[in-house]
């Protein structure tokens, strides 16, 4: 007895190769949609990077500043045309665009540091003061809350505030949190650097 064997036909070929090449594109479509996802979280870390190394060169030139001059119950302290020095609130912060600022708190040096009151909405100021509150109020091994929502973070500045106006306070600690920020920007910094 013969078994018949059918030989496949240029249709059925044709299906075979039709069936194979889907394969492969789906199979490439997977691959370059996973690359696509890897190079993004690459350049999200990369922007993370080089955010966390500003947001430490600001934290260090604001502590320049505090140790050149500080001020309590005042953003700023400028010195006025008859050189007498002026307390600057949020009430008259055009004073600080007129004359050279002599004396800083702790948010108005991070402010100052990052280019004056016009960069206080800048992302880079608010994630330094979101740092710097950090720094003052939460373990270092916690993360970071990098983007609270606006009345958070607007109670976070009014905390740095109170904080730097405390009658207690000296020039030295303040100081000496900018410097600790700095610390918790570069513990971030390897954390990111990791991922």
């Amino acid at each position: 007895m013969s078994i018949a064997v059918s030989r496949p036909t240029v249709d059925d070929l044709d299906l075979v190769r039709d069936r194979d090449r889907g394969r492969d594109r789906s199979r490439d479509r997977i691959e370059r949609r996973a690359e696509r996802r890897r190079l993004a979280r690459q350049d999200a870390a990369s922007a993370r990077l080089a955010e966390l190394h500003q947001i430490r060169a600001l934290l260090e030139a604001a502590a320049v500043l505090v140790s050149a001059g500080w001020v309590q119950n005042a953003w700023f302290s400028v010195r006025g045309a008859s050189g007498v020095p002026v307390d600057v609130t949020a009430h008259d912060l055009d004073l600080v665009d007129r004359y050279d600022v002599s004396a800083v708190c702790l948010v108005g040096g991070i402010v100052q540091a990052a280019g004056g009151p016009g960069t206080v909405h800048s992302q880079l100021v608010q994630r330094t003061l979101d740092l710097t509150w950090h720094a003052l109020h939460e373990d270092e091994r916690q993360p970071v809350r990098w983007c609270p929502p606006p009345s958070v973070r607007a109670m976070h500045v009014r905390d740095l505030t109170r904080w730097n106006d405390h009658p207690r306070r000296t020039c030295a600690e303040v100081v000496s949190l900018l410097r600790c920020a700095v610390t918790s920007a570069e513990r971030q910094t390897r954390v990111c650097a990791q991922v």
